[in-house]
């Protein structure tokens, strides 16, 4: 009974806090993350008891008896009248350490109100092709797949198959028909469930992740044959997208790919979240959208590195670079300078073109 009530005191203090996560490990209380900082708790430290009792709790005998095999868990767990969290539970000194993420229901994302750009509604809105978002851990991948997910749901009639590991943000039915499956739990593996996925009829399939070769080239082929694909990378901006997906493979099967991605990608949103003025946080976005300019660049090793000009000159098909998305979150006074710079791949070159335009 302590430790049920240790937990849920300190899920009520993140939701007081609206911090996105929680840290906690023996030997140190428990650790807020709050609009991206970490901010220690003036609770008691835990001891190596408290936190192994709590991830017993949350995980079940059967998987905690697991641990010290598999030394690493990912799930997702829902708690009455607290919500929905994303749960790692690893190990690290020989002890359990635990890292829980606040997610949210699908139907309250919504595009506009997360202040992503209106490009991004116009990609969700394509009948066929891949989607990708991505941004490292923390930048908001997640929830901005959830809220196009979201969007179809309301907007139009399709079957949606989501293909997660684990299920973070939970979607029902509206004017959509979706089943979501979960890695370890539905399915074997991504592997398996794309092997038959194209099988149950689906419109829509979200891949969780693209993490190996073969979750890539299932992706590819299922934008292929007709279906709208979306899917998360670890990468930074869409140039860098486009060759991480390319190094996948070996060097006799790139041109291919190439060929492939050239004509399957509808487009690319990668973001990185800032600390909002006021309070919370706000993402600045890449999005690149893939017009005969970019198709071209995709198809030519040489000129994919010119991907970024064709986004800085896009704006008429919706398009954004960071330090666009930047200066406009920056004269709309949603983020300071100081962070601005801070985010900008070269402060010294984005101060400049501030100054140039009169803004600083």
């Amino acid at each position: 009974m302590k430790i049920t009530g240790l937990l849920s005191n300190m899920l009520k203090e993140m939701m007081k806090e609206d911090a996105s996560d929680i840290h906690l490990k023996a030997g140190s209380p428990p650790c807020f993350r709050v609009q991206g900082r970490l901010v220690l708790s003036n609770s008691s430290s835990l001891s190596a008891s408290d936190v192994e009792e709590i991830a017993r709790l949350i995980m079940g005998e059967e998987r905690f008896s697991k641990l010290k095999d598999v030394r690493d868990f990912d799930f997702a767990h829902s708690l009455s009248d607290l919500g929905r969290f994303r749960i790692n539970i690893s190990l690290q000194r020989e002890s359990v350490a635990i890292a829980i993420r606040k997610v949210f229901a699908g139907e309250h994302l919504n595009i506009d109100e997360l202040g992503l750009p209106p490009v991004i509604k116009k990609l969700v809105s394509e009948p066929r092709g891949l989607v990708l978002v991505t941004g490292t851990a923390g930048s908001g991948k997640t929830t901005t797949l959830a809220a196009m997910i979201n969007h179809i749901n309301k907007t139009r009639r399709a079957h949606i198959v989501t293909i997660e590991d684990p299920i973070e943000v939970l979607h029902e039915d509206n004017l959509s028909f979706i089943n979501q499956r979960e890695i370890g739990m539905d399915t074997e593996s991504y592997q398996e469930a794309l092997k038959r996925v194209v099988r149950q009829d689906p419109d829509v399939i979200l891949i969780g992740e693209m993490r190996d070769i073969e979750t890539v080239r299932a992706a590819i082929s299922a934008a292929e044959i007709g279906h709208l694909v979306f899917s998360t990378l670890h990468t930074i901006d869409a140039t860098e997208t486009i060759n991480r997906i390319i190094d996948f493979f070996p060097p006799y099967q790139q041109n291919q790919i190439r060929i492939m991605l050239a004509s399957t990608l509808k487009g690319i949103v990668s973001l990185r979240l800032l600390p909002k003025v006021g309070g919370g946080r706000v993402p600045a976005v890449e999005a690149m959208v893939n017009t005969a300019t970019t198709r071209d660049y995709i198809l030519k090793e040489a000129e994919t590195s010119k991907i970024k000009e064709a986004i800085a000159g896009g704006d008429y098909y919706g398009m954004m670079t960071f330090e666009q998305s930047l200066e406009k979150l920056y004269q709309d006074g949603k983020i300071t300078l100081e962070d601005a710079l801070n985010t900008a791949a070269n402060s010294h070159d984005f101060k400049l073109m501030l100054q140039q335009k009169g803004l600083v």
